[in-house]
């Protein structure tokens, strides 16, 4: 029996190594959040929606069989928790029955015996369930399930089979009967099934013909019972192994339904949490016809949309053929937030999970990557942009032409000079290999060169601000500005005071007038930090 919820044709490994750069790629992309409200606080769901999450598919028509299962799932979010609390009930059960200590075969007959047993009164209810609700799933993943548990747990099945362990229970006693050797050695046992024909009156008073001859041991022959239980082990070996690996197959099936359902609770659970706060989901298109396929509408970030309980401003892009998306504009616009609802698209689509936006189309990556900023080295062992370089390093090792890497802010530690060289490089680089890149950054002079170059499979997008300088959150296809717009941000935080108000050129808007930017898009607390321009 199997699950194959999450395959068609295969059980997802879950011992398979976690991806490189797994724990940067959850915090930069801020998908903590996101396995949060997945797991409502449940540590197994957690790590099986981490897993999954994390495993990109490469294949579409893989995408599409796990995408139509979770259909399925949301529709009837109360059928799949009640499948997935019967696997949990088996499994959690199962730890409770008594371990031989030692693994000779009538042990290993009754642990086998007490384990189907509870296998098939699960089963049972599982068939229940198979029955009452066939008609209601339309996705080739359930609908196999339930087939399967239909046909295969008939109601001839579990007659037999509780057939089978009533007559395996050695509280009466076995027949066993064995051959003669060499030295008269007892050779092939055979575990028998006992006639169940009781012995007449005769018999049982030594009166007349015996149709067999019996000895009894002393209560206190210990050399005699340690012979009789060895010579029940030797006959009932191979129904204990028979018997064992029968209940191995069937722990085997409960452990992959209980995990395979387990991520499609989570699932339903990230679902219910975004109902709450009225934010719309899709089922993403995954694009295998078209090279650096990208297209979305309203895309928002999930994790923003959990954190705040409130409408949350999307992005639309109509990126076709672009492998590389640079984004630039004012401080605190939504840069880095619409960088991480990319990310978390991407991810969450190769998955076959929903997306946080009215329509997500893009081609197939097999990994994204993240090269987000770092706090200062509290160590200091080294400075930020030998970390940044260090990072750079380990993730080029790691990239391969069918990536995805997204840079924020990156190469920022040094002079803008020397940082956009660095970029552009990097970047350069990874495109000729075939990597698709998205780049967030204040520097203009990296910005303005690739601008310059005119290439149609480059995007410029801009953070706007409005007249007063309010920020939209939105950002707009237009080529980068020479200002990321500090002095709207220093004068919303406290102003200028008194004779330090500048004039002149140095008012709202000048490029040279900027506050020191931040990888952050909520605006710093307080003013401290800040300098006067010069």
């Amino acid at each position: 029996m199997k699950a194959h919820l999450l395959f068609r044709d295969a059980d997802f490994d879950f011992e398979m190594p976690t991806p490189d750069h797994e724990d940067d790629v959850l915090q930069d992309l801020d998908l903590t959040t996101v396995l949060d409200a997945m797991s409502e606080g449940d540590s197994f769901l957690e790590l099986v929606a981490r897993r999954v999450l994390l495993t990109s598919l490469t294949d579409g028509d893989a995408i599409r069989y796990r995408q139509r299962v979770l259909a399925d799932c949301l529709r009837h979010p109360d059928l799949v928790r009640e499948l997935y609390a019967l696997a949990v009930d088996a499994m959690t059960r199962e730890k409770r029955i008594y371990q031989p200590l030692f693994s000779h075969a009538s042990g290993v007959l009754r642990q086998a015996s007490e384990r189907m047993g509870l296998f098939v009164e699960i089963l049972r209810r599982l068939r229940a369930l198979a029955d009452a609700h066939q008609e209601e799933v339309t996705s080739e993943g359930l609908v196999d399930l339930f087939e399967m548990l239909r046909t295969e747990l008939s109601d001839d099945y579990f007659r037999e089979i509780e057939d089978h362990l009533h007559r395996l229970g050695t509280q009466n006693g076995v027949l066993v009967s064995a051959g003669l050797g060499v030295a008269n050695r007892a050779i092939q046992y055979v575990l028998r099934r006992p006639s169940g024909a009781r012995r007449s009156l005769r018999e049982r008073m030594g009166i007349g013909v015996r149709n067999a001859f019996s000895f009894e041991i002393a209560p206190r022959d210990e050399a005699g019972a340690r012979a009789l239980a060895d010579l029940t082990d030797r006959g009932v070996n191979l129904a204990a192994n028979a018997l064992a690996q029968s209940a191995e197959h069937v722990h085997h099936f409960f452990l992959m339904l209980c995990q395979e359902l387990a991520f499609y609770v989570a699932c339903c659970n990230l679902h219910d949490r975004l109902e709450e706060v009225a934010a719309s989901t899709c089922t993403p298109d995954p694009e295998l016809n078209r090279e650096n396929a990208l297209a979305f509408s309203n895309l928002r970030d999930v994790g923003l949309v959990l954190r705040t309980r409130a409408p949350v401003v999307g992005n639309d892009l109509k990126g076709d053929g672009a492998s590389l998306v640079m984004v630039t504009g004012a401080n605190s616009g939504g840069k880095s937030t619409f960088l991480r609802s990319l990310g978390q698209a991407q991810v969450m689509a190769q998955c076959g999970l929903f997306v946080c936006a009215e329509t997500f189309a893009s081609s197939l990556c097999d990994r994204v990557l993240t090269h987000f900023t770092r706090e200062e080295d509290s160590t200091m062992t080294s400075g930020k942009l030998d970390e940044e370089l260090a990072r750079m390093s380990d993730l080029a090792d790691t990239a391969t032409p069918a990536s995805m890497v997204l840079f924020n802010e990156s190469f920022a530690a040094t002079n803008e000079r020397e940082g956009s060289e660095i970029a552009r490089q990097v970047v350069r680089a990874l495109r000729e290999a075939g990597v698709r890149v998205g780049f967030v950054t204040h520097m203009y002079d990296l910005a303005r060169s690739l601008y310059q170059e005119g290439d149609d499979t480059t995007r410029f997008l801009r953070a706007e601000r409005g007249p007063d300088g309010a920020r939209q959150y939105k950002l707009v296809e237009g080529p980068p500005l020479s200002t990321s717009y500090g002095v709207d941000l220093f004068e919303r935080m406290g102003g200028w005071s008194g004779s330090r108000q500048p004039s002149g050129r140095e008012g709202r808007g000048a490029s040279c007038t900027e506050v020191p930017t931040t990888s952050s898009d909520e605006p710093p607390a307080g003013s401290a930090g800040t300098r006067r321009p010069e």
